[in-house]
């Protein structure tokens, strides 16, 4: 009995190692012994490979070094409009005024104390995002709005928003026109390559409403098709309908709807990848908000240097050591008040009662008189 079941035994074992030794190949198995590639083998996992070549712009970025490099050249490189009244537009002399004009020199007077230090690139709607990607411009001060697509698909970061906007309509009076609903049926022109017909079609779409659109890749020249007639109105951000209206005929023929159809808080955009640079935009703009807020402009600011306001002196640069955090002077916000000015007075001048446009205040005013404006604190 026992031989019987030792037998057994042996027989078990020589049949499993039988079975081991005979089993096929699994894929992959020739390759793996002699390093040639196998057709059926596994593909590895994936590694994130950096690619050959890198774009300049992205380069830059990523290196922390638009500062350094702003610097070396010698000016700032600003992306603006192609001519927006009251924003960015150049006189026959081909110098350059508006809030976003204003917001590039700020960021000039942060970094070199200087104003006349920037190069300004007209763009269109269209060109805006990839001269910026591309290194062309530093900075984009051009009325853009803010987006989650935009913010999170372009490999560009917005830093503050520069003046809080609605998208309106510009319609003849004669039409008898006198509010949105009127517009059933209606041919509008607009620029092609912003958020504006995307607006048109939620708003005409979520009141069963019917248009036709008619767009162009300039502003220019859907204005000049809707002065034509060729368009029952024109639709573009409130404040841009303001100074086209200036460029009409008969400015007064014409008349802005009550209705504002979208939020377009327009932002001043840089690369992603430069934490620094980004810090200095951004604050270069809050420096003009805090300094309307604490009583500063650029024709009080000097005698404000012989306060004891704790505030007041951290912001002028005589108490911390905040400019270095920057990678700027101390005296980095002083520079942009006393060349630029606080927020109120860019507002006032180029768009505001004392301006053309004599667009009120709302809710670009300070968050104390019921705006949505607010500075940062500096310490």
């Amino acid at each position: 009995m026992r031989n019987r079941f030792t037998a057994l035994i042996i027989g078990i074992l020589i049949g499993a190692a039988l079975i081991y030794f005979l089993r096929p190949n699994p894929p992959g198995w020739e390759a793996a012994q002699t390093g040639a590639p196998s057709s059926t083998a596994s593909a590895p996992a994936p590694v994130a490979v950096a690619p050959a070549a890198t774009n300049t712009a992205t380069t830059t970025a990523a290196a922390g070094s638009t500062l350094a490099a702003v610097k070396a050249r010698g000016y700032l490189k600003c992306g603006v409009s192609q001519g927006l009244p009251g924003f960015s537009n150049a006189d026959d002399k081909g110098q350059w005024a508006g809030i976003d004009v204003d917001t590039c020199r700020a960021i000039a007077a942060a970094i070199f104390g200087d104003v006349s230090k920037i190069r300004y690139s007209p763009l269109s709607a269209k060109e805006r995002f990839t001269a910026l990607q591309s290194g062309e411009i530093d900075v984009l001060t051009r009325n853009t709005t803010l987006t989650l697509t935009r913010d999170t698909s372009l490999g560009l970061d917005f830093t503050a928003v520069n003046y809080f906007d609605g998208q309106g309509f510009l319609v003849k009076k004669e039409g008898g026109i006198t509010d949105a609903a009127g517009l059933n049926g209606a041919t509008i022109c607009l620029q092609t390559g912003t958020t504006t017909e995307l607006n048109v079609a939620d708003y005409f779409r979520t009141r069963n409403m019917t248009y036709q659109i008619v767009a162009f890749e300039r502003n220019d020249e859907a204005l000049s098709a809707y002065e034509q007639g060729r368009c029952d109105a024109l639709t573009t951000d409130a404040s841009g309908l303001y100074a086209e209206r200036l460029e009409l005929k008969d400015p007064a023929a014409h008349v802005i709807l009550p209705e504002l159809i979208s939020k377009e808080p327009l932002a001043v955009a840089v690369r992603q990848g430069d934490d620094q640079w980004e810090d200095i935009v951004r604050w270069s703009f809050y420096a003009m908000l805090d300094a309307e807020e604490l009583g500063l402009n650029s024709t009080n600011i000097d005698d404000a240097k012989s306060t004891t306001s704790p505030e007041v002196r951290r912001f002028l640069g005589l108490d911390g050591d905040f400019g270095s955090m920057l990678g700027l002077s101390n005296d980095w916000a002083y520079n942009v008040v006393k060349l630029v000015g606080n927020y109120g007075e860019i507002f006032e001048r180029n768009v505001g009662k004392g301006s053309q446009l004599g667009i009120p205040r709302g809710l670009n005013a300070q968050w104390k008189q019921g705006g949505l404006m607010y500075g940062m604190p500096i310490r």
